[in-house]
């Protein structure tokens, strides 16, 4: 890693946090937004591997739990086991085609807003388990997957990778 791209990493999530609590929260399909950190973790093991898809989640959830009202740290676990988990599974695919990061972005965010629920209601917070659970893992998986071409060539610049045809998204 050069000390060029060393930076890129934090400005991206900064930037994304930034995107994330002015326009996305504005932006809402059935009572719901994008959950654009989970994206930058999922991005972040596409691009980078299990171990930057951890530490991005666990950065990306951190900066995303100081202005959520659940227990500190929450997206931070689950964020940094989605990103892992991705990475881990991105490393034995052969991607051929371009649908497949963002059939990866769409099961991964709708896994993540399942454990974030399920790993949140076992902490004690009783609010994130509803009737509208599989409404908001739903669209939350559709708009990422709609933002997942985007947000993984901007993970591919953090990590001074050049995104080529058939390695990432077009």
């Amino acid at each position: 890693m050069t000390a060029d791209t060393r930076f890129r990493a934090p400005l991206v999530i900064l930037t994304a946090l930034i995107i994330d609590l002015s326009v996305l929260s504005r932006v809402r399909v059935a009572g719901t937004m994008a959950d654009l950190m989970l994206l930058v973790a999922i991005a972040a093991g596409i691009t980078g591997g299990p171990v930057r898809g951890a530490v991005v989640g666990f950065a990306s959830g951190m900066a995303v739990d100081l202005f959520l009202q659940t227990p500190l740290g929450l997206s931070a676990l689950v964020f940094s086991i989605v990103g892992y988990a991705v990475g881990t599974a991105e490393a034995g695919i052969l991607r051929s085609s371009w649908w497949i990061p963002v059939l990866t972005a769409f099961v991964a965010s709708v896994t993540g807003e399942l454990v974030f629920a399920m790993v949140g209601s076992v902490v004690g917070d009783t609010r994130l388990v509803t009737s509208r659970l599989l409404v908001v893992v739903l669209v939350v998986g559709a708009m990422n997957a709609l933002l997942a071409p985007l947000t993984i060539r901007t993970m591919a610049w953090a990590f001074g990778r050049a995104p080529t045809r058939h390695r990432y998204v077009v």
